[in-house]
């Protein structure tokens, strides 16, 4: 039985570990981390699991956790973990961090769109980003993983496969991005109160959101080139989920220019053989609403033959493919576990 400890286990993306942890049969939360609830039972903010998880929330001494769990989640703001990670807990403890600290290969990128002082860059070469269709064999041998953000996560594996298999022009690309509320987290923000949300939709971080450098380094990665993109989030008034439209110009590949089949081609290869990624029918489109409450990305495409261009979209769950299913899928591929386990959630609906 693996022992896990989450930090941060009382805002959207902690509790949702704990809700999938319940019915992991492979692992048991020791440790509720909550640095403004110590002492409360966990489930006197979550009344879902009353009943269900009796446990009080405990600090966020992550040296002591160290030597009660195997893995710790921390589900915390940007630079918390960086701050409270050294090498005495790595050598007793497997992290996957939820929060920015380790997903940027480039200090001065991560302080220049976060604003703060990175605490522990001399884990940043080391650390895995944790995007597991991509990324899973290094992800098998880590101890330390960066946990994608949500955006990020639909808007890279929505592109992936065309990129790397050369049939899009990276520098065309364009991503406009839908998220639920919860995305901004459990804190008390007035831009998020009900009535500020509801009937409305809104863009924001225009051309400076700090998931987009996230987004350039992996799908550069793909291209084998430096990659500047737009990145255009929207908030809208549901709870949750990301629905990613993108948008890139078409390039010839074996001498023509590339067709559905040739896109079909590639989603396949890539995704094919993978359990969460479920690429849709000619014609049908992703839908938040289908991938709710589970682990599931959907995707689906349309060529633009009059400009083109394909039009790319993916659809999941920003709480749970997007942090605490993926972060779950991480710890499984870490302890070497079926990478579905605890994850085989049908989508909720209505």
């Amino acid at each position: 039985m693996i022992k896990v400890g989450i930090i941060g286990a009382t805002g959207y993306a902690g509790a949702e570990i704990a809700r999938l942890l319940y019915s992991h049969p492979e692992a048991e939360v020791v440790w509720y981390g909550s640095r403004s609830y110590i002492d409360d039972r966990f489930a006197s903010q979550y009344g879902n699991l009353f009943k269900l998880i009796d446990a009080k929330c405990l600090d966020d001494n992550m040296d002591e956790l160290s030597r009660q769990a195997d893995v710790i989640f921390t589900a915390t703001p940007q630079g918390l973990c960086a701050s409270l990670v050294n090498e005495d807990i790595l050598s007793r403890v497997k992290i996957i961090d939820l929060s920015a600290d380790f997903r940027l290969k480039d200090v001065s990128v991560y302080e220049k769109w976060y604003k703060i002082e990175h605490k522990a860059p001399e884990y940043i070469k080391e650390a895995v980003y944790g995007l597991c269709e991509i990324n899973r064999d290094k992800v098998k041998s880590a101890r330390l993983v960066a946990n994608p953000g949500c955006y990020t996560t639909c808007s890279i594996l929505t592109a992936y496969p065309l990129i790397k298999e050369g049939l899009i022009d990276p520098d065309t690309l364009i991503v406009d991005a839908l998220s639920g509320v919860s995305g901004a987290g459990r804190g008390a923000k007035v831009a998020n109160l009900y009535c500020e949300v509801n009937e409305s939709a809104k863009p924001y971080g225009v051309a400076n959101h700090r998931h987009t450098p996230e987004i350039e380094e992996q799908l550069s990665y793909a291209a084998g080139k430096e990659m500047v993109i737009n990145f255009t989030p929207h908030l809208v008034p549901m709870n949750r989920g990301i629905l990613a439209t993108e948008y890139a110009s078409l390039v010839k590949k074996d001498g023509h220019l590339a067709d559905a089949s040739d896109i079909r081609k590639a989603y396949e290869k890539y995704y094919g053989g993978e359990k969460f990624i479920r690429l849709l029918d000619d014609n049908v489109y992703p839908e938040t609403r289908w991938v709710e409450g589970s682990n599931y990305v959907d995707i689906g495409f349309k060529i633009d033959e009059r400009t083109g261009r394909v039009i790319m979209m993916g659809a999941i769950d920003n709480l749970v493919k997007g942090a605490a299913g993926q972060a779950v899928q991480n710890m499984n591929i870490m302890f070497g576990l079926d990478e579905s386990m605890g994850l085989e959630i049908v989508p909720l609906f209505p």
